[in-house]
This record gives C-alpha cells, structure tokens and sequence, in this order.
C-alpha cells in the first residue's frame, strides 16, 4: 500500500504504492494512520508523504466505497477523519511531496501537512467533492480556509474546482511547486531546514500554529452521523454511480 524509505536528518519517506491511482480505501487509511502515529516513538523527527510520478492520490476509492453497506462506510469515513486528526496532532513536522495530480481525498492529505511541494506542469488539485455530490464538511474547509483564506476557499470549495499547479501556488494551495523529478528532494530540503532550528522553540511554536487545525478535526466533536446521512442522499449516490460507470468506461 505504501513504501517506507529513510533520509538523513532522521526523516522517513511515505510513498503511497496503490496502484492504479493510489485511490484510499479502509485498510490503507489505518495503515497510514498507524505509521504516522508511530513515527515519533521510533525516532523519526519529520515526515515526507509522496506519491506516483505524475499522481499523488486520486482520493477515495469510490468504488470500494460504494460496495460497502452503512456501517462499512461509517467505518471508512472514521478512519478518515482519524487519519486527519493523526496528521493535524503529530508531534513532528510532516511534508507533501505533491508528485502529480491530486483530487479530493489526495489534496485533503495534503492539507494537514506542514508545508506542500508540487509537480510544476499541467497537474491538478482540489478538493472536487461537489462535483462528485458530496457535501465537503467544515473540519476540511477549515483546512483550506488557513492556507488560501475565507473567500478563495468558499469559491474553490462550492464550485468543487480543480485548479492547476500554477494556480494552486498563485493562491497558497501549495507553497512550491518544482518538475516532477524533484519534488520529494525539495521537500526533503524544506523539512531538513526547519529541523535544523532550534527544536524545543520550533516544535512548540509549531503546535501552538496548529492547534486550531487539531480542534477542527477532533473526532469527538465530528458530526460523522450527519456526513454519513448527506452522502446516501439520492443525488448523492447517483452521482457517484455515474462517476463510477464512466470509470469503467475509461478502463
């Protein structure tokens, strides 16, 4: 589902390996979960998250997705979110190595990252989930809101738009964009300076930046019940069974 790959620095590499799209599904959200939870506790002091050449995450496999009953779905949807939480609370700074096209899911991971590196080209991201008939809820608006501001979050978030790297780093989606190639060496160099400073002043200004982002994504506090309840309305399925067969279609 994904390779492990030490840097110097004591940084790991998480690059996602679920082809054909590193789409995510329930056992690939808790395994990333439960390696970035860990990552602290075996010594690790940063974190790069990277995908395919040319294709970070296609997001959530809506396929597997549409073949589970309720409680299967209420299940993906909590690892989800938890994998969110993981990754908003971690003790130690984690980057996306945007390495291509990144919709829906994919951008949101990369949203709770420090810092986001992306592929220089005719790559996208966004988070398309209108387009798809799903209801984008406020803990992942909150996300985007901090990074592109209130009013060019409402308009990328209602219209569901895929926007270019360009783009994206014109309106603070990412904060580098590099060629493809080298996008997991320029996170690796972001990370290596920031853990070059002073760690106890770092770590805990750090925590302090990012504590709204935490609260945000408490699964305590997240109305799932009501998520869950958006994405089996009728518009909503029968979007996605649309997105699916033109899937098969492509394949």
């Amino acid at each position: 589902m994904f390779d492990i790959f030490p840097h110097e620095h004591d940084i790991t590499e998480i690059r996602l390996n679920r082809p054909p799209v590193n789409a995510l599904d329930t056992a690939l959200l808790v395994a990333l979960r439960e390696t970035i939870e860990q990552a602290p506790a075996n010594g690790q002091r940063g974190l790069v998250l990277s995908g395919a050449q040319g294709l970070f995450s296609a997001g959530v496999d809506i396929p597997a997705l549409l073949a589970l009953d309720r409680e299967g779905v209420r299940a993906f949807w909590s690892e989800f979110f938890s994998l969110c939480h993981a990754m908003a609370r971690l003790p130690i700074p984690i980057v996306a190595a945007i390495t291509g096209h990144s919709p829906a899911g994919g951008a949101v991971l990369a949203l709770f990252c420090d810092y986001r590196v992306m592929a220089q080209g005719p790559y996208r991201i966004g988070l398309n989930e209108v387009q798809v008939g799903l209801i984008v809820p406020d803990s992942i608006q909150h996300a985007l809101r901090r990074v592109v501001g209130t009013y060019r979050a409402e308009r990328l978030l209602v219209s569901g738009a895929m926007i270019e790297s360009d783009q994206a780093l014109a309106c603070g989606f990412v904060d580098e964009l590099t060629v493809a190639e080298q996008v997991t060496t320029r996170a690796l160099h972001w990370l290596g300076e920031l853990l070059a400073l002073p760690s106890q002043a770092m770590l805990a200004t750090r925590a302090l930046a990012r504590a709204d982002l935490i609260a945000a994504v408490d699964p305590d506090t997240l109305p799932l019940d009501d998520f869950l309840d958006a994405y089996y309305q009728p518009e909503a399925q029968a979007t996605l069974q649309q997105l699916v067969a033109r899937l098969k279609n492509k394949g």
